[in-house]
């Protein structure tokens, strides 16, 4: 059946008003393959102008600061990398400090001298890198067989490698204060927080696309979503996609998941088929949260076959290859509510339950950011210098009307937050490559 007119004109207002607030969205992507060398002084990408005022505003950096400080982070993560691989037990993390320099944490006094030699600042701490994944596996592991209205006490999980211990943040709440941690597991740290979700549902982006059961004409109000474009990218076949958040498709059929449009700002009815979801995850087939859109015809000659992400005023960003997230490291972001806002890498191993409304529950796995994102900027992108960094999944700002209220409300519970799904664990994942320019030679 069709709709009424009262209703594809509520339609048109919810997409008017969610479309229109950002045509477009800046973003970048995440972790796993890249190479990091910093461009020489008189060959420094030109970053648009919306992202250097961010920069400023939020990091107090300028352009060649942000690229350089981008860079030794990824150098930081392939030597940190190799050092692992070499000595597991004496590896403890590794990350950039305040003043942008690298710093490598190990266990023993041998394994500093060695990192010095190499030329980073090392310092030694209690218990390993390994051993704090095994802590936080064994934490998780008892509270998924918590009862779920315990279980629901817990926002998050979470590795903290500049103190080198596992924080737990809990619901402000009677039943979240007398929660008994396990006492096995060293180095806990507990911070309480509202219960607000930290992976809200609600479309979070940067470009927008509308979603609809099937042909958006015939499909109900209820059926039809509002989502943002990840980052461009191909399959395995070599076919044009693009990769952005899991719970953005809200529609499984038998034939697939969401068709995917873009959005005709005047009449929804005219908007343009562009493709449809064929494979997507909110912590059901994995512990990730992402979407594979696969693109038809009209999808790439709309431009989304190019290594571009868009922000503020139209402006865009050519990514120029990827990165992982590396602690203390500079990220970016753009959506269509909050624009260009940065911050830095606040944990590169973060896990959290999403709630479902039949009961229940699952982890979802990625890093966290302090860069302020709103509802509106979910699916979105996340880069580091000009490298693919992630997709945004949620955050605990995301119901705040701007990033000013954001960062006053949530000042006093640790700032605004931001969880991120990296970009190489999804390529690894389903076996997409996301589309990168050369660096400048």
């Amino acid at each position: 059946m069709r709709h009424s007119s009262a209703s594809r004109a509520a339609v048109r207002t919810t997409i008017r008003r969610a479309a229109t607030v950002a045509a477009s969205a800046v973003l970048l992507i995440g972790p796993l393959t890249a190479t990091a060398n910093a461009a020489p002084a008189d060959q420094t990408p030109e970053l648009p102008a919306e992202l250097v005022e961010a920069l400023q505003r939020d990091l107090g950096l300028t352009p060649e600061q942000y690229l350089e400080r981008a860079a030794r982070a990824q150098e930081l993560n392939t030597y940190a990398r190799d050092f692992r691989a070499e000595r597991p037990s004496d590896f403890a993390g590794a990350w950039m400090n305040a003043d942008g320099n690298p710093v490598v944490a190990v266990t023993n006094r041998d394994a500093a001298r060695q990192a010095e030699q190499d030329g980073y600042h090392a310092t030694v701490a209690p218990i390993s890198a390994d051993g704090l994944e095994r802590a936080l596996e064994e934490l998780n592991r008892w509270v998924a067989a918590l009862p779920r209205e315990v279980s629901s006490q817990v926002n998050n999980t979470s590795i903290d490698v500049l103190n080198n211990q596992i924080v737990v943040d809990i619901v402000n709440s009677p039943l979240g204060r007398a929660l008994n941690l396990p006492s096995l597991i060293a180095n806990i740290q507990v911070q309480l927080s509202p219960g607000m979700p930290p992976n809200d549902p609600a479309p979070l982006g940067g470009d927008t696309y509308v979603t609809a059961d099937g042909d958006v004409r015939d499909t109900p109000l209820e059926r039809i979503g509002i989502c943002s474009f990840g980052f461009n990218g191909v399959d395995a076949n070599g076919d044009a996609v693009n990769i952005t958040a899991g719970h953005c498709d809200a529609v499984a059929r038998e034939d697939g998941g969401s068709t995917v449009y873009l959005p005709n700002r005047g009449n929804i009815d005219e908007s343009v088929r562009i493709g449809s979801f064929t494979d997507s995850t909110a912590g059901t087939d994995s512990n990730l949260d992402y979407g594979i859109i696969s693109l038809n015809e009209a999808g790439v000659d709309a431009g989304l076959d190019r290594p571009t992400v868009r922000g503020g005023n139209g402006s865009t960003l050519t990514v120029t290859g990827t990165a992982r997230p590396v602690v203390g490291a500079p990220v970016c972001k753009s959506g269509q509510s909050s624009s260009f806002t940065c911050g830095v890498v606040a944990a590169d191993h973060v896990e959290t339950q999403l709630m479902y409304a039949n009961g229940t529950a699952s982890t979802i796995r990625g890093f966290a950011t302090t860069a302020c994102t709103l509802s509106g900027d979910s699916g979105g992108a996340i880069v580091t210098g000009t490298l693919a960094l992630g997709v945004i999944s949620g955050s605990n700002s995301a119901g705040a009307p701007d990033c000013v209220e954001a960062n006053l409300v949530l000042a006093t519970t640790g700032g605004t937050s931001s969880l991120g799904i990296a970009v190489g664990n999804i390529t690894d994942a389903t076996g997409t490559r996301v589309r990168t320019a050369s660096a400048p030679e």
